[in-house]
């Protein structure tokens, strides 16, 4: 049995880490085996995100006073939290696709930067491509944008310095054409 003086200790710093975390997801894990925990405590740490399987009484206590304190309700039964408090995506990407693969491995509840979101919505958090895609697309739109952008001003150029002669050439070959 843990001493007051550790459970102070382990309440502070789940405190800590949840007063840190904006992003929550609160699951069910009943029924699992140990290889199983082990593997997805694996694929979490893989997106730079904590898991942990938490104790109902100390995850509300640590909640109070923080963003987590609205999904507190959900800490009943056997519960673990993954949190994180940078990229949403790739967490919740992690833990579709495991729980995909595990049934037993059930959402109660989540939190998105701060914001309470329906168990709906997790899926399509995990549809959505992770931070670094994003800026890589909009890099690419950005290129492809200003590339197309100089062939469009170049060929204005080139069209508007043959002035009004370009366009009497065009009207002449379209007549004899029609």
């Amino acid at each position: 049995m843990k001493s007051k003086g550790k459970k102070k200790e382990e309440l502070d710093a789940l405190k800590k880490e949840l007063s840190e975390a904006k992003n929550l997801f609160v699951a069910q894990f009943q029924g699992m085996t140990v290889a199983q925990d082990a593997e997805l405590r694996h694929k979490v740490r893989e997106t730079k995100s904590k898991y942990r399987v938490v104790k109902n009484t100390l995850a509300k206590k640590a909640a109070e006073g923080t963003a987590a304190e609205s999904v507190s309700k959900s800490f009943d039964g056997s519960t673990a939290i993954a949190y994180n408090a940078s990229d949403p995506v790739s967490l919740a990407k992690a833990l579709t696709a495991y729980a995909k693969a595990n049934p037993l491995f059930v959402f109660k509840a989540g939190l998105v930067e701060g914001r309470v979101i329906n168990l709906a919505d997790i899926a399509h958090i995990a549809a959505m491509p992770s931070k670094e895609g994003l800026i890589a697309k909009l890099l690419f739109f950005n290129q492809c944008a200003g590339t197309t952008n100089r062939y469009r001003r170049e060929w204005c150029r080139s069209q508007s310095g043959c002035g009004a002669e370009t366009g009497r050439r065009a009207k002449e070959i379209s007549r004899l054409g029609t």
